[in-house]
């Protein structure tokens, strides 16, 4: 499938996870939008530009497993999380519970907004080399205590690509009636999303990764009881010039002037991976993933962080790597040997990302395979 994709084929790229690579039927369904709004700015954005985004929502909705109206388009989860977060209602005596693999960035975000408030932010440490997801849970869940209030949780992590149990710490958590956010920036389309049946009070997911929608396409899900008290970060026409039926939709979706075309794409993006058997391409992509994980582990002689199973890998895998420096090792596999692969920090140690999609095959993987060899 590397012809339906623009990437540069003078790079071996490994690194689907970090921006995602934007198909070439889909971007040109993101061109058609574009062309379409240039042609009459002022009709589609003035007026039609509301039941396009609701036609795109709900096909998005039916995708992810929940209504259309009870989530909207952001340009990015750092988005989506920057307005959850300004809406809680915490403080001095509550506590957020998370991982110690969260993405940097929202980290950050948390850190900020918790010293602004006077709320504290707890990380439950993993212990390494995991287990079962069973053993996960408890192991999280002793990080839970009467001052907590919000368990925020990546259902794939960035830095470790691990898929965590987040369904069964939903359950958990709804039951000792603590709220729930969960980041799965990766995904959708990458393994399966049921929101109505895992039930979080909030879900941010990503579409420009793993459902491949041209770049700045993600989405905020929040359950209908908290939707009164979602705050928009711009105060912008709302109501005014917004029909749609509810304050969570007209008071968040439009923010002012911007492209809305990424958002509009998403269902050429989910119909694209329908028309070529995504359930195959995703089987193909893990085993590829989970084979390539075994012959690394021949070369790198470390520790494997998890089991080389689906229950917790997808297409992506991270492996730790005994060298001082990072980011230089990352610039060197790119300039030296043209292998784009994400490589950075993670607690005390140092990981190196695989992660593989639809235009990746043996090749790819034998190459990074030769270039390990070499260096190591």
């Amino acid at each position: 499938m590397k012809k339906l994709y623009h990437l540069d084929p003078s790079i071996t790229f490994l690194n689907h996870g970090s921006f995602g690579a934007c198909p070439k039927p889909v971007f040109e369904a993101y061109q058609k939008w574009q062309i379409k709004l240039e042609q009459q700015p002022v009709e589609f954005m003035a007026r039609k530009v509301y039941d396009y985004l609701e036609v795109a929502r709900h096909a998005l909705g039916e995708f992810v497993g929940c209504s259309g109206d009870d989530l909207y388009y952001v340009t990015n989860p750092t988005t989506a999380v920057n307005t959850v977060i300004r809406s809680l209602d915490l403080g001095p005596e509550d506590e957020v519970l998370m991982t110690d693999m969260e993405y940097g960035s929202l980290v950050r975000t948390w850190e900020h907004y918790g010293k602004e408030n006077e709320y504290a932010i707890v990380k439950q440490s993993t212990p390494t080399p995991l287990t079962t997801h069973n053993d996960y849970v408890e192991h999280f869940w002793e990080g839970v205590t009467k001052k907590t209030k919000v368990i925020y949780l990546s259902e794939i992590t960035s830095s470790t690509g691990l898929i965590l149990p987040a369904g069964a710490i939903c359950k958990k958590a709804k039951e000792a009636g603590i709220m729930t956010i969960i980041d799965g920036a990766h995904v959708p389309a990458h393994i399966p999303l049921n929101i109505s049946e895992m039930d979080p009070d909030i879900y941010v997911g990503a579409c420009h990764k793993w459902l491949s929608a041209p770049k700045g396409t993600s989405f905020l899900y929040v359950k209908k009881s908290h939707q009164d008290k979602m705050k928009p970060l711009i105060i912008s026409w709302g109501s005014i010039i917004d029909p749609s039926p509810t304050a969570f939709i007209y008071e968040n979706q439009y923010q002012g002037t911007w492209d809305p075309s990424a958002f509009l794409t998403v269902p050429d993006a989910i119909e694209f991976q329908k028309e070529h058997n995504w359930d195959a391409v995703r089987e193909r992509c893990r085993t590829l993933n989970r084979e390539t994980r075994n012959r690394i582990y021949e070369i790198i002689d470390t520790e494997p962080i998890c089991p080389n199973t689906t229950e917790w890998l997808g297409q992506m895998a991270s492996i730790v790597i005994n060298i001082e420096n990072g980011l230089d090792f990352k610039w060197r596999l790119m300039d030296e040997f043209k292998l784009e692969m994400p490589v950075f920090p993670w607690e005390d140690k140092i990981l190196f990302r695989t992660s593989f999609n639809a235009y990746n095959d043996k090749k790819d993987a034998d190459r990074l395979i030769d270039v390990l060899g070499e260096l190591f």
